[in-house]
């Protein structure tokens, strides 16, 4: 018998049905079509490849909640040709067992406020959905809107698409919207389709024009430390250098850190 479709399955269908879509046809040893872009599978030419029934694949595609093993995944994970994030993200996204639910927290932990208040540069921190916490000094004069902002309003991958002056800050806007999104798909996993990340996508979805076009990408990004550069209204441009952190006493949090670069 096949069980009624799942949030979760109805995600991981939506997402490999995108990128069996994007799959190089050359890659998998597949002759172009007619099309004038020779790209994308069919769901039977995945299915053959991957050593498994059409219908079956039909099934993963179409949300439906059948018996998946992780050897099979991997099978169809290879034929996509799906990254490490990728492939987590449909291993997490097939498995049935329930996850710890997410804690919601009113404001962060005294400990931690002093940890980021102790940095001389900006640093915030973020819960599991990405709504911030906590900030310091250093990261009120980055972004001095912050404080003004009503709690409901500080979520940071919201303020990205939503938030003129927090646009203004970022000089290469689209790569770095895009960026924020595909962590965020990355870290929430099975947990996008519970109710704190579905709110923030559904209430993005409803404000933002780019965010739906971005969405629909569907892009899976692990976290990656990296450069960062802000213009600041009075400094003009300034760099940094991005990290993340999770507290062992906190792991629902995460510490996000503006570390200068050397100049």
């Amino acid at each position: 018998m096949i069980r009624p479709r799942t949030p979760r399955r109805e995600e991981l269908g939506a997402f490999l049905a995108a990128r069996r879509r994007a799959a190089p046809r050359q890659a998998a040893g597949l002759p172009p079509t007619g099309r004038r872009v020779h790209t994308g599978l069919s769901r039977e030419e995945v299915a053959t490849l991957a050593g498994v029934s059409a219908s079956w694949y039909t099934w993963l595609e179409q949300g439906r909640d059948i018996n998946v093993s992780r050897q099979v995944l991997a099978a169809v994970a290879r034929v996509l040709r799906l990254s490490s994030a990728e492939a987590d993200y449909v291993y997490g996204l097939a498995e049935r067992e329930d996850v710890a639910p997410v804690i919601r927290r009113e404001r962060i932990p005294d400990h931690l406020q002093r940890l980021i208040d102790a940095f001389d540069f900006p640093a915030f921190v973020v819960t599991a959905d990405w709504a911030i916490l906590g900030w310091n000094a250093g990261y009120a004069w980055l972004y001095p809107r912050i404080a003004e902002l009503a709690p409901a309003d500080r979520n940071l991958l919201q303020l990205v698409y939503t938030d003129p002056y927090l646009r203004e800050m970022l000089p290469d806007w689209e790569r770095d919207s895009r960026r924020f999104l595909a962590e965020f798909r990355s870290q929430a996993g099975v947990r996008l389709a519970g109710p704190g990340h579905r709110a923030v996508i559904d209430r993005l979805t409803e404000a933002s024009a780019d965010f739906r076009a971005h969405s629909a990408e569907l892009e899976v990004q692990r976290f990656a430390s990296r450069r960062r550069v802000f213009r600041h209204r009075d400094e003009g441009l300034v760099e940094f250098e991005h990290h993340l952190l999770t507290p062992s006493d906190a792991a629902d949090l995460s510490v996000v850190m503006y570390v200068p670069l050397a100049r």
